[in-house]
């Protein structure tokens, strides 16, 4: 696996990420940690070392999953975690208070059984406190040894803006496919302009792009995918429609869906690195393959007439979450 840099003067990484969420029973699935663990085991034999996580993924399992792997092994990681999206006023919300920064990396420490976090993102903006106090709370962090680097999550150019300000900002992680193009509004431009790494999480839209998923039965009953409004009614059946054309544009290519998808993600720019989430080793070594495929200018813009921006059906994210992004 080759590598890429993270940001201007950034970490250097693999150049596909693991994104970790699915290995904890988010959408619905019983858990299989054998597996999980398999994969993860893979993962650093393929030189994926770019590994990421949350304290809210299980709650708290996925951590703990990702600390005993490591366990003696710490130092053939780049490992990222999260915090932010917790418990506030007694429903799940967004915390960004200086005093909770500091709560929850000790946590996250415990749960992965180290001494440091190699990037700690803010994973989502919590609106009633100010973003240079989060910041400035995390930083502190940098200073006492525990985080190696900042990151911040789902937020918007000014907010990256004013936290730059702050304190250096190694990367940005926000949804980022062919299905999804939001980032391509400013946020892209503003991480290219300001060096800081851009981290696309769900490159293969949940799974959507693979061509694995036929119907809304598919899903677990569960499945936190059920709720989403990409994934209801009339808006799935328009969004099958684009899984479509990922699988024509792949077999022309000679690759599969999930290759394609994510060639097109990693072509976007060097300082991108993509996190396809998955816990299984068949889907991991898919993934892994994209590494090895090159689409020339012609192919991309093939790619991008197929799918412009706003193409997909429904919103990212319903319910609370849907107006904490782009904070």
């Amino acid at each position: 696996m080759k590598t890429r840099q993270l940001g201007a003067k950034g970490p250097t990484v693999s150049e596909m990420g693991l994104g970790c969420m699915s290995m904890s029973p988010v959408y619905g699935q019983s858990l299989d940690e054998p597996e999980a663990v398999a994969t993860l085991e893979l993962a650093l034999e393929l030189g994926i070392n770019f590994w990421d996580t949350a304290d809210i993924y299980g709650p708290h399992h996925n951590e703990t999953l990702i600390g005993n792997v490591l366990k003696g092994r710490r130092d053939k990681v780049f490992l990222a975690t999260k915090f932010g999206i917790a418990m506030k006023n007694g429903a799940v919300g967004v915390n960004g208070e200086p005093d909770y920064v500091r709560t929850a990396i000790e946590g996250s420490l415990q749960r992965l059984q180290t001494d440091h976090v190699d990037l700690y993102y803010l994973h989502r903006v919590d609106r009633d406190t100010p973003i240079e106090e989060t910041v400035g709370a995390m930083a502190e962090l940098v200073k006492a040894g525990k985080v190696r680097h900042l990151g911040l999550s789902e937020v918007s150019p000014e907010t990256l803006e004013r936290a730059c300000k702050v304190h250096p900002i190694t990367a940005v992680q926000s949804e980022y496919s062919l299905w999804t193009r939001d980032p391509e509004d400013g946020i892209l431009a503003a991480c290219e302009r300001l060096g800081v790494g851009f981290v696309p999480y769900s490159p293969l839209g949940r799974g959507f792009l693979t061509g694995e998923i036929k119907s809304p039965e598919d899903f677990d009953a569960n499945d936190w995918r059920r709720t989403n409004p990409r994934f209801q009614g009339e808006a799935f059946a328009a969004n099958l429609a684009l899984v479509t054309k990922v699988q024509d544009l792949a077999k022309a290519k000679g690759v599969t869906p999930s290759q394609l998808a994510l060639a097109w993600v990693m072509a976007k720019g060097e300082y991108i690195v993509p996190i396809p989430g998955t816990r299984r080793r068949k889907y991991l070594q898919d993934n892994a393959g994209a590494a090895s495929v090159t689409l020339s200018a012609a192919d991309l813009a093939e790619i991008d007439a197929a799918f412009p921006q706003g193409v997909s059906v429904g919103a990212r994210y319903g319910g609370s979450m849907a107006g904490a992004l782009n904070g």
